[in-house]
């Protein structure tokens, strides 16, 4: 995948936890062909270069999200594939992640699987709503949000 351009972040099970930060950004680095990459990284995400020492596995859910981002970042991706970035986050952390995935989405192709709406819509130029796997809204983001049946699907 990394050699294909595409970046991937798990739903779960992102980081190796018995890593520490350091580490795992060691391991994505791998991919890295930028001698500053994980400086960039450490850019995007400030909280993580405070966290260098620290095992993986004892950061917070939201810190965990974006070592994985940022690990797979590393590769350089031209897609980046992310399942559910906020699950297990704290509310504040989430706009932290939202605000850096709309940045990354102006340089890359982003596909997000997320059930927190105003952030994958925020993210997202176009969007798809799916009901029991099949697609039951589809359109630009903004078109999505104002459609009156989207309530439909997000309260069944």
């Amino acid at each position: 995948r990394v050699r294909a351009g595409i970046g991937y972040v798990p739903q779960e099970h992102s980081v190796f936890a018995r890593l520490s930060v350091r580490d795992n950004l060691a391991v994505g680095s791998l991919a890295s062909k930028k001698a500053d990459a994980v400086d960039q990284v450490l850019t995007i995400f400030p909280k993580l270069g405070q966290r260098l020492d620290q095992p993986a596995g004892t950061l917070s859910g939201g810190e965990r999200k974006m070592l994985a981002i940022g690990r797979a970042m590393l590769g350089d991706p031209k897609l980046l594939l992310l399942d559910e970035p906020t699950e297990g986050v704290w509310i504040g952390v989430i706009e932290e992640i939202t605000e850096r995935l709309i940045e990354l989405a102006k340089t890359i192709a982003v596909i997000i699987v997320e059930q927190h709406l105003d952030l994958a819509l925020r993210v997202a130029d176009y969007a798809y709503v799916l009901d029991r796997g099949r697609v039951a809204l589809q359109g630009e983001a903004g078109e999505v949000r104002g459609n009156p049946e989207l309530m439909r699907y997000l309260a069944p």
